[in-house]
């Protein structure tokens, strides 16, 4: 640390000792006005500590609190980059579909396919953040005619529903950076019983008891930031445009059925 401190550089040390968690959080232009300094000011602290930058100062404060988990990934994700942070995140995204498009095997995806289309009835299970997408392709599905359950997140009745999946079925399972406890169970019960299991998942290496019977890659970002669903929800969609296509008429009748009914029944409700 520099022997002599400004006044202004002293105030901005000693928010970032008692605040070091909000200081995360906080651009250069917030850090200001929240001071009451400029963001020169704020900016000339950061090179007078050794730093290229205020930028480069929110890494070196990131890795002296050791930060774990959530919340470090968006403080490094906030902090990384040029530019704003719209323009930088959706330029992340497209990275995130190009490695998608790049990895994810296109026989994998034609298997998936049609796993779904010859199961009898499709059992959709997602945890924390992967709910969401569970959630998403059992609507999609649903839409189109398919027989879809969706999975409790945990607990008994996770085993309840699992235990009514047989042979002719196929669980999907969203497990992206690690399949969990839950997962785990799925795929150990369905190597019993006999139904099929198709994998999202954004590793491309997995041991062999998290192997399943169709895996589909999905990148969500790197290890250590903020990770999007971007690629996954496309994901998610072409798989519901293959399996209408390949259900033809069927998905068709499906989705009229569900127009008419909307149709007559919908301004009651």
């Amino acid at each position: 640390m520099p022997e002599k401190l400004t006044a202004n550089e002293r105030t901005i040390l000693a928010y970032i000792a008692a605040h070091p968690n909000d200081f995360l959080f906080l651009t250069i232009g917030q850090l200001a006005a929240r001071l009451e300094m400029s963001e020169a000011t704020v900016s000339r602290f950061a090179r007078h500590m050794g730093c290229a930058d205020f930028r480069h100062l929110k890494q070196v404060i990131l890795d002296q609190t050791g930060r774990e988990g959530p919340a470090r990934k968006l403080a490094h994700t906030l902090s990384a980059g040029e530019g704003a942070l719209l323009e930088r995140w959706l330029e992340r995204q497209r990275l995130c579909l190009e490695q998608t498009e790049e990895l994810l095997e296109r026989e994998a995806f034609d298997r998936a396919v049609r796993a779904v289309c010859a199961a009898r009835r499709v059992f959709v299970y997602g945890k924390n953040a992967s709910r969401a997408m569970a959630q998403l392709l059992a609507y999609r599905l649903r839409r189109i005619g398919v027989d879809v359950r969706e999975i409790p997140s945990g607990g008994t009745e996770l085993l309840e529903h699992l235990a009514a999946a047989g042979r002719e079925d196929l669980v999907i399972l969203f497990g992206f950076s690690k399949v969990s406890a839950e997962g785990r169970v799925i795929l150990d019960y369905g190597r019993s019983v006999g139904y099929r299991v198709l994998l999202f998942t954004g590793q491309l290496y997995r041991d062999r008891a998290q192997e399943a019977d169709v895996c589909l890659y999905v990148c969500r970002g790197e290890e250590g930031e903020f990770h999007s669903m971007c690629a996954a929800a496309a994901v998610v969609d072409a798989l519901t445009l293959a399996v209408s296509a390949a259900r033809g008429p069927e998905a068709a009748a499906s989705l009229d059925a569900v127009r008419v009914l909307k149709k007559t029944y919908g301004p009651r409700l």
